[in-house]
C-alpha cells in the first residue's frame, strides 16, 4: 500500500466520525425535529424510530429536550427501545426527572441497572424517599448495594461521582497474569485507561497504564512497571475540588479512597468534563441571581428563585434611595445633580462587577488563597485607582465643558475616583469574606457589591456637591 493510501486509510475513521457529527447536527435542525414529531402525532412510530435510530444517545436526548413539554411523553413511547439507559444518562436533569416520574419503579430499576453507578445515582438522588425505596427494592442486590452506598455520601462529592467498576490487581502479579485476568471475564468493566495496583489490604500503591502493560514482557512483575506517584481522591471531596485536581495534574482517571485509604472507586475524565461545564455555568448564573438558569426548569421554580433575589435587590435599592433622600434639598436647588448622579453609581457598579467576576473565578480555581489575598487587594486597589483617575478626567472635563461649570466637573471627577476605589475593594473583599465564612461567594456577592457602589456613588457625588455649594 502506498504512503498516500496509508494516509487515506488512517483518515477514513476520522472522516466518518466528522461526517456523523455533521449529520447529527443537520438532523437536529427544526425541520428534522418537526418531521419526527409529525410522525409521532400521526401514530407512525415506525417512521419516527427509523429517523432517530442513526442518532447518538446524546443527540436523542437533545431531540427529546427540543420537543415541547406535552409532546415528550408521546415521543418517548414512540421511541421505545431507542430511549435507553445511555439516552437517560445524557438527558437534562429536569426533563429526565419528568420522564422518570411517568415510569413504574420496575422500569426505572431496569434502566438504572444498565447504567454506570454514578449515572444511576444521579437519577435516583432526585426521587423522593418513597419512590427511591421502591426503585431500590426492584433492583438486583449487587446494583442496589452499590447505589445505596453511594447515596450515603454527601451530594456533589467524589463518592457520588465515582464508578465502582474498575480494574485492580495485587502487586505480586506479573504482566501476563494481568492480561489473562483482563481476558478471562466478560463481567469486567470495558471503560478504563489504567489498572490500579493494590496492597493486600486493598490500599492503592500505584497504577499501570494499559499501554505500559501491553508493551511489557509477560514475565515482568507489575510492581516494576507501575507508577507509584498517583493522585488519590478522598471519597468525601467536593466535586469542584476533584475537577481542579484533574485539571491541575492532567489526569485521565484517578482512584477514590475511603477514610482508611482503601480503594473504593475511580473517577474518569469524561465525568469531570460535565462537572467543569456545570460548575462554570453555575457560578455565572449565581452571580446574576438567575438560579440554575436551565430553560427546562419548571416555571414556578424559576420564578421563586429569581423573585427571591429581586426582592433582596429591591431592599438594597431602597437603601441607596434613602441616601439620595438625604440630599433632596441640594437636588431641588440644582436639578442637574439628578441627571449626573446615575453615571457615578453606574460606572462604579460596572467596575465592581469586573473585579467580582475575576475574584470569584480566582477563588473557584484556587488561584486566590490566604497566601496571596493581600497582594490581590493591593493589585485591585491600583487598578481601581488608575481606572478611576482615567474616568474622572474624561467625565470631569466633559461635564465642565458641556455645562460651563468647572466646579461641577471637579466634583463628579472626584466622586468617580472615590466610587471606583470602593468598587474595586468591595469587588474583592466581599467575595473573599464570604469564602472565609464558607458561603459560596458566587451566590450573594453581587448584591452587596452593587449596594456598596450605589450607596457610595450617590453619597460621594451628592455629598461633595453639597460641600462645594453647587446650585447656591
Amino acid at each position: 500500500m502506498s504512503e498516500s493510501e496509508n494516509i487515506a486509510a488512517a483518515d477514513a475513521p476520522r472522516a466518518g466520525a466528522d461526517q456523523q457529527a455533521m449529520d447529527a447536527e443537520d438532523r437536529l435542525r427544526p425541520e428534522f425535529v418537526d418531521q419526527v414529531l409529525d410522525a409521532v402525532d400521526a401514530g407512525d412510530d415506525a417512521t419516527a424510530r427509523k429517523l432517530v435510530e442513526p442518532l447518538h444517545p446524546a443527540d436523542v436526548a437533545d431531540l427529546i429536550e427540543l420537543a415541547a413539554r406535552d409532546e415528550r411523553e408521546g415521543l418517548v413511547k414512540a421511541l421505545a427501545g431507542i430511549v435507553d439507559a445511555d439516552v437517560l444518562a445524557e438527558m437534562n436533569e429536569h426533563v429526565r426527572e419528568a420522564l422518570i416520574d411517568a415510569l413504574a419503579p420496575e422500569q426505572v430499576a431496569d434502566l438504572a441497572g444498565q447504567m454506570e453507578t454514578d449515572d444511576a445515582v444521579a437519577i435516583l438522588e432526585d426521587l423522593d424517599d418513597e419512590e427511591q425505596r421502591a426503585v431500590l427494592q426492584a433492583m438486583e442486590p449487587d446494583d442496589r448495594a452499590a447505589i445505596e452506598e453511594a447515596l450515603t455520601y454527601p451530594e456533589e462529592s467524589a463518592g457520588r461521582l465515582m464508578q465502582r467498576d474498575l480494574i485492580a490487581v495485587p502487586e505480586h502479579w506479573r504482566v501476563g497474569e494481568v492480561i489473562d485476568y483482563l481476558r478471562s471475564s466478560d463481567e469486567l468493566t470495558d471503560d478504563f485507561w489504567e489498572v490500579f495496583v493494590v496492597s493486600p489490604n486493598h490500599h492503592p500503591i500505584g497504577t499501570c497504564k494499559l499501554s505500559t502493560i501491553l508493551r511489557s514482557p509477560r514475565t515482568k512483575p507489575v510492581r516494576t512497571i507501575m507508577m507509584e506517584d498517583q493522585t488519590l481522591i478522598p471519597v468525601d471531596m467536593d466535586q469542584e475540588d476533584v475537577a481542579l485536581r484533574f485539571q491541575k495534574y492532567a489526569l485521565v482517571s484517578a482512584a477514590v479512597v475511603d477514610g482508611e485509604g482503601r480503594l473504593v472507586g475511580m473517577i474518569t475524565v469524561d465525568d469531570i468534563v460535565h462537572i467543569i461545564q456545570e460548575e462554570a455555568g453555575e457560578d455565572v448564573l449565581l452571580l446574576s441571581g438567575a438560579g440554575d438558569g436551565d430553560i427546562n426548569e419548571p416555571i414556578g421554580m424559576t420564578v421563586r428563585t429569581r423573585l427571591t433575589w429581586l426582592i433582596i435587590n429591591l431592599g438594597t435599592a431602597m437603601v441607596a434611595a434613602s441616601v439620595v433622600g438625604l440630599f433632596r434639598g441640594e437636588i431641588g436647588r440644582y436639578a442637574l445633580l439628578a441627571v449626573l448622579m446615575p453615571i457615578v453609581s453606574g460606572m462604579g457598579g460596572n467596575a465592581g462587577t469586573q473585579t467580582l467576576a475575576v475574584v470569584v473565578r480566582a477563588l473557584a480555581t484556587n488561584q486566590l488563597t490566604s497566601s496571596n489575598t493581600l497582594r490581590m487587594i493591593g493589585r485591585e486597589f491600583r487598578i481601581a485607582l488608575a481606572n478611576g483617575f482615567a474616568l474622572a478626567i474624561l467625565i470631569g472635563t466633559g461635564t465642565a465643558l458641556l455645562f460651563n461649570y468647572p466646579m461641577l466637573g471637579l466634583v463628579i471627577g472626584a466622586a468617580m475616583v472615590i466610587n471606583n476605589l470602593v468598587a474595586g475593594l468591595a469587588g474583592i473583599l466581599v467575595p473573599v469574606t464570604l469564602d472565609r465564612a464558607r458561603v459560596d461567594p458566587a451566590v450573594s456577592s453581587a448584591v452587596f457589591v452593587t449596594m456598596a457602589t450605589d450607596v457610595m456613588g450617590f453619597l460621594s457625588f451628592l455629598g461633595l456637591a453639597a460641600l462645594a455649594g453647587l446650585g447656591r
